[in-house]
């Protein structure tokens, strides 16, 4: 199995000239770099605005300065919220990036989900789905198209233009797209896109999910492998019960936290990502957090139904606890290294 990191920076805005609003970069960025030391594979970083406690807005700008500070790290958007963004210009933006470093960009969008983004941007969620299609296609051709093109759509429209600079990875980077109801998985799966499953779904859901996937990729002539899905979860490996418990408390509580900043006010908000439970119960169950066998346990469960590849979230940037999961985790799930004596 791979692991990698999904999750943000935080830079909060300060009221003195005391505060540092770029600390929590700063932080993140040495943390994804003592990552890619102890083997994780790659940093998923979200984009989310106007929420008042300093979640990443400009995702390929931070990325851009964590490639320059790497050298194998994959750097991936999890995810890039296409409706919002001229896709011409983020074409050019992402190309730069993966120019950069070298190759290492990995594309993920989605369409939001988040009720008060959309208000602040003044853009209507019912149009997301088609500003979000219109985008894709938009960036595919400006990527793979070495001649000049015009394009006329409902929301975007360009008169004889080439994207510059060109990507590295050919055709292009990969796109990973966050889905979770059947039929938006099916349309990953008609694209040929990877896919990127959240960390709120119960293992039995993101099982689910996964398996919808892999029959959509065969039966539209693409193949399965199941590198092509990220499976997010949050971490946290606990020293005893008390710690696990107070790590679950934060977790009930920031998932609150979210269903406030994200709902509509009609509480009609379909994404399947406000779908969770916040119980103790299913943040609990969905997460991994416990001892180092416990956490383990939970893995192989998903290993056990195809996946290899999982991103996690610490919920923070605590060294400790990155430490920990590469040091006593990690290698139970390494080809190399023996089964544990327990099974």
């Amino acid at each position: 199995m791979r692991f990698g990191l999904f999750g943000a920076a935080q830079a909060q805005r300060g009221g003195g000239p005391d505060v540092d609003s770029a600390a929590g970069f700063k932080d993140y960025i040495d943390y994804v770099i003592e990552a890619e030391g102890l083997g994780y594979e790659s940093a998923f970083i979200v984009e989310h605005h106007f929420t008042g406690f300093g979640q990443v807005s400009a995702t390929l700008n931070l990325l851009t300065w964590i490639g320059a500070r790497t050298t194998t790290l994959r750097l991936g958007t999890a995810v890039v919220v296409l409706p919002w963004h001229n896709p011409v210009l983020l074409a050019e933006q992402a190309a730069t990036l993966d120019l950069l470093s070298g190759g290492r960009l990995d594309f993920g969008v989605g369409k939001g989900y988040r009720h008060n983004e959309f208000v602040g941007f003044r853009i209507p969620m019912e149009d997301a789905q088609a500003r979000f299609e219109e985008a894709i296609d938009i960036i595919t051709k400006s990527w793979t198209s070495n001649e000049r093109f015009s394009f006329h759509g409902k929301f975007w429209q360009y008169d004889d233009i080439v994207v510059e600079p060109p990507t590295i990875q050919k055709p292009h980077p990969p796109f990973w797209q966050g889905a979770g109801h059947p039929e938006s998985i099916r349309r990953v799966a008609a694209r040929g896109h990877n896919l990127l499953l959240d960390q709120f779904a119960s293992m039995d859901d993101t099982i689910a999910r996964f398996n919808v996937y892999r029959d959509a990729m065969i039966a539209n002539g693409f193949g399965f492998d199941a590198s092509q899905v990220g499976v997010a979860r949050a971490f946290f490996v606990a020293r005893d019960e008390a710690e696990k418990e107070a790590a679950v408390d934060r977790r009930v509580a920031a998932q609150r936290r979210l269903h406030g900043i994200s709902q509509r006010p009609d509480g009609n908000n379909t994404a399947s990502i406000m779908a969770f439970s916040d119980t103790r119960e299913a943040s609990e169950e969905s997460a991994l957090y416990g001892n180092p066998d416990q956490i383990c346990r939970k893995i192989e469960k998903l290993q056990a139904a195809g996946v290899e590849y999982m991103l996690l979230n610490g919920g923070g940037t605590s060294r400790e606890n990155l430490r920990r999961f590469a040091r006593e985790v990690m290698p139970h799930f390494r080809t190399e290294t023996p089964r544990r004596a327990a099974e």
